[in-house]
């Protein structure tokens, strides 16, 4: 059986070094980046069969990622390892098309056997919160009107953009847009959320793992 070609996604060097050892022994590392709009380009060009990601990454969330990943890749299999313990994540992490989803504190010991299972064609989450997770599924709550999965993929991306501090007009150069058209859907998240700031919009992201916080 032929090695699986990884690419890694999270935006803190060391992490990424720490993988790429912990795995290139048994896997093709065929790439390392350090954002999820850099990881689309790289999936498109390097055609991963596994793709290890963080849910919180500058320019462009792993959720989001994931969900476009699926479209660029639908044949590459994703694992998120992250700091989020929080069963919600983990469920937003699936619904987004993962395959694997462990923490970051116990990567070490538990990366290279997410690879493997995933390589196989099963599913790998962590059992330091499948507990929660099948609590969670079991109580069931319903989603608030402030869930950021009740937002669009546009209205999510400017969401970051704007916490990540760009003005309008390097939003919609980013995302090709114009200034007048990112106004618009940044007023009308603002009034979706009940938020009144962008200092609000900031936090906002900052608590839903949309965007990480500034080092």
């Amino acid at each position: 059986m032929s090695k699986p070609r990884v690419l890694l996604a999270d935006d803190h060097t060391l992490v990424l070094e720490g993988f790429k050892k912990l795995l290139e022994e048994h896997s093709q590392v065929v790439g390392t980046v350090g954002d999820g709009r850099s990881l689309l380009e790289a999936a498109k060009r390097l055609r991963p069969d596994i793709v290890v990601l963080d849910i919180s990454m500058p320019k462009l969330n792993g959720l989001d990622a994931a969900r476009r990943l699926r479209k660029i890749v639908p044949q590459a299999r994703l694992i998120f390892v992250t700091v989020h313990a929080d069963s919600d994540y983990v469920n937003q992490a699936f619904q987004a098309g993962a395959s694997g989803y462990l923490l970051k504190r116990s990567a070490g010991s538990e990366l290279l056997q997410a690879v493997q299972a995933v390589a196989s064609g099963n599913y790998y989450i962590t059992s330091l919160i499948a507990k929660d997770l099948v609590q969670s599924t079991l109580t069931g709550t319903a989603p608030s009107m402030t869930d950021p999965n009740r937002l669009t993929m546009r209205q999510r991306e400017i969401l970051q953009l704007v916490a990540e501090g760009l003005t309008l007009k390097e939003i919609a150069s980013t995302l090709g847009l114009s200034p007048k058209t990112v106004e618009y859907h940044k007023s009308k998240l603002m009034e979706q959320l009940s938020l009144h700031t962008t200092a609000e919009l900031t936090k906002f992201a900052l608590t839903h793992g949309l965007t990480s916080a500034p080092e």
